[in-house]
């Protein structure tokens, strides 16, 4: 077992020193002493959770595949060189280039915020390394400013800790399993999916808006505040930025992966084409385009490749002879094969989610080809992966105009109209595709989605219900069934529903939310706290999950553990008023009044016109006997709601216990006045106009009667 300096691995790296220890393992500075100088390098240590021969033989092959890929990636000058990887008494190793220099945690430090040109060159710098990654079809899977080194020598970022000791560790466990569901990545810049072990290209993409959101708002990714309905980080009324580049941010770090860029050179290209980069150093990315598409070059060196290839056939048809027809026959096989190659290859690089390749191979397939559906299809679905949803569309008619009966093809226009929130006709392409095929499982699906945000709960049921017959295990069409139930009020059916789905996919935080939440509608207090567990289990910086924990938990009476619930809320979302209220009415309860007060201040920094809170805050007050502040906190709530016939009353006994009287008498009269049942506002008027008399008659007594 390595321990610390002095020791020697692998016959040449002796250890230097300890530069950081995980569950994972251990990092160390070495120098290799086969090289004249001595030269230093890192030297990263997996640490194995068993040693029998079973678990050892598959973290080996693991092992010796991610050292690979390392390998692959330090051929770019911006990610350290791997010198070596080897095995030593059941432990493994990697030797890696020592880059010095400081992390960018250094240069983002909180409260420091960069300017937008400073922004724009560090997410450039960032993406141009990771672009080259993203081709190697390798995720990082922990980007975040620690792992951003600024070389010392050059000044050039250079990206670390590509996680290989991380990823084999992770997935080799006791008994000789793997598991690919743990969570690798930090905190704050771990997206959702990856949080759930399904990390994407995408994944990256979200780390690094993130990055440049922190630089420019000076806040740390925790210190972000998140939309309760959605999910989404609401960050721009923390800095002063261009929409155009505000709008490219909020796409790299959207909660949902798919509507991400999907690659960092999709991402580098929008910047490119919105004309974000105006710097000297403004990526200069090749644009394709139509005209420079299948160039007679390259179309006539293939053809004169296979001629002789074609000729033989040629004349074993009996062709050759004919003149002007043999040659436009050779011309169009050759075009064919051509056009048929290039769609194979189109293929190729859409499932490797190389879009911007495959969009170029399925568009030089349709100069050739004109009428290939396919290829057209293949385009219309590589643009849609580029939220390029119009463009999409005019590749999808293209499709259905040479084929009618083209089911993926209006299956597919239905979606990127569902996009383009053109509901009504997304509506008419998934019908027209269940007019070809009734039992097509996508277009009832889409169906059902689509009609869920025209509001049409009862039909999207009906066609969650077509989708279930074809597919009963089908987990989204079960979860959606369950909203549109949910939105009908029809809680008991929701809940079942979603027990369908959390039963097919236990990890979704979003399913057990939702059961939650029709629990609670159902004042099922108890169940929805256990739903909120499971969602915040899989998704823990969930928010709205831990706020609609928190509320269950008011509700049951259990108020300090509500209190923490609501704690967790404000943690990731620390402009969360509701949850500062609840907060603070739940320390209420407690009778902790000056901690609740606090709370109270907070819910009304973020929201002043919020009158419920000030009656709130009046009322701990006046728990204070602080009868003076309590009133000034009355006041504010009945100037935003001057009928609060509640605040009113507290009010008048404010008044009266200083001994105001007619005051009193006033505020409890503005009470009735707004509600003239209200029996305890009528017996403090009383009670303040008998102590007003008695006032009054020992003013009028003469001295010494």
């Amino acid at each position: 077992m390595l321990s610390g300096s002095g020791q020697t691995i692998g016959g040449r790296y002796k250890i230097i020193s300890q530069l950081g220890q995980g569950g994972f393992g251990k990092t160390f500075i070495a120098q290799d002493q086969h090289l004249p100088e001595q030269q230093q390098c890192v030297v990263k240590q997996l640490k194995p959770q068993a040693s029998d021969p079973s678990t050892l033989q598959i973290a080996r092959r693991l092992f010796d595949t991610e050292a690979k890929v390392l390998y692959q990636l330090g051929i770019h000058e911006q990610i350290p060189r791997l010198f070596a990887f080897f095995e030593e008494n059941k432990e493994f190793y990697l030797v890696q280039e020592l880059i010095e220099g400081n992390d960018l945690s250094q240069e983002l430090t909180s409260g420091k915020r960069l300017g937008e040109a400073q922004v724009i060159s560090l997410l450039q710098d960032i993406l141009e390394i990771l672009e080259f990654v993203h081709e190697q079809k390798v995720i990082h899977r922990d980007i975040n400013p620690h792992n951003i080194i600024r070389r010392k020598q050059d000044g050039k970022l250079v990206l670390i800790d590509f996680g290989a000791v991380k990823q084999v560790s992770t997935q080799v466990i006791q008994g000789g399993k793997t598991s690919f569901t743990v969570a690798i990545g930090t905190p704050g810049y771990r997206p959702s999916e990856q949080a759930n072990g399904n990390p994407r290209l995408s994944s990256d993409i979200y780390a690094v808006g993130v990055i440049a959101i922190q630089s420019l708002t000076g806040l740390q990714p925790h210190q972000l505040p998140m939309n309760q309905e959605t999910g989404e980080i609401s960050w721009q009324d923390q800095a002063k930025v261009r929409p155009e580049l505000a709008r490219v941010l909020d796409k790299m770090v959207r909660y949902d992966f798919r509507e991400r860029y999907q690659s960092a050179a999709s991402c580098l290209q929008m910047l490119k084409d919105l004309s974000i980069v105006t710097s000297s150093n403004t990526l200069a990315l090749p644009v394709t385009s139509p005209s420079q598409i299948a160039t007679k070059p390259k179309i006539t060196a293939q053809a004169r490749r296979f001629r002789p290839v074609f000729k033989k056939i040629l004349i074993a048809m009996g062709v050759i002879g004919m003149g002007v027809g043999a040659t436009v026959l050779l011309l169009n096989v050759l075009k064919s094969a051509n056009a048929t190659d290039l769609y194979r290859r189109g293929e190729t690089f859409f499932d490797l989610k190389r879009y911007e390749q495959a969009l170029d191979a399925y568009q030089q397939a349709v100069e050739i080809k004109p009428g290939y559906a396919e290829a057209w299809q293949g385009q219309g679905n590589t643009l849609s992966q580029l939220q390029q949803y119009e463009e999409a569309l005019e590749a999808y008619d293209q499709a259905i105009q040479i084929q009618p009966d083209y089911l993926e093809a209006w299956n597919s226009r239905g979606e990127a109209l569902a996009q383009l929130q053109r509901y009504e006709e997304a509506i008419d392409a998934f019908d027209a595709a269940l007019t070809i095929e009734s039992d097509s499982l996508e277009a009832w699906q889409g169906r059902g989605d689509v009609q869920i945000k025209l509001q049409q709960y009862s039909a999207a049921i009906a066609s969650f219900d077509q989708a279930l017959e074809l597919q009963p295990d089908y987990f989204q069409a079960w979860y959606r069934r369950g909203w549109a139930l949910h939105n009908l009020r029809r809680y008991e059916e929701a809940v079942a529903s979603y027990d369908q789905a959390v039963e097919y996919k236990p990890d979704s935080s979003g399913a057990w939310y939702q059961r939650g939440n029709a629990l609670s509608n159902l004042q099922k207090y108890p169940e929805a706290v256990a739903s909120y567990d499971q969602a915040v289990q899989f998704e823990p910086r969930f928010f709205s999950a831990w706020y609609s924990r928190g509320s269950a938990l008011r509700n049951l009476r259990q108020y300090e553990e509500a209190v923490d619930s609501f704690d967790q809320t404000l943690k990731y979302q620390s402009d969360h008023y509701q949850a500062w209220y609840d907060r603070g009415w739940a320390l209420h309860q407690l009778r902790r009044y000056e901690d609740a007060i606090a709370s109270y201040d907070q819910g009304i920094k973020f929201h002043k016109n919020y009158p419920q809170a000030w009656y709130s805050r009046g009322n701990a007050l006046y728990n204070l006997k602080n009868y003076q502040g309590a009133i000034a906190s009355y006041n504010q709530a009945v100037a935003l709601k001057p009928d609060y016939y509640e605040v009113w009353n507290s009010r008048g006994n404010a008044l009266f216990n200083l001994k105001q009287y007619s005051q009193a008498v006033t505020s409890f009269e503005q009470a009735l006045r707004y509600k003239s049942d209200y029996q305890e506002a009528s017996k403090g008027k009383e009670r303040a106009l008998q102590a007003a008399k008695v006032v009054l008659e020992e003013e009028n007594q003469e001295p010494g009667s």
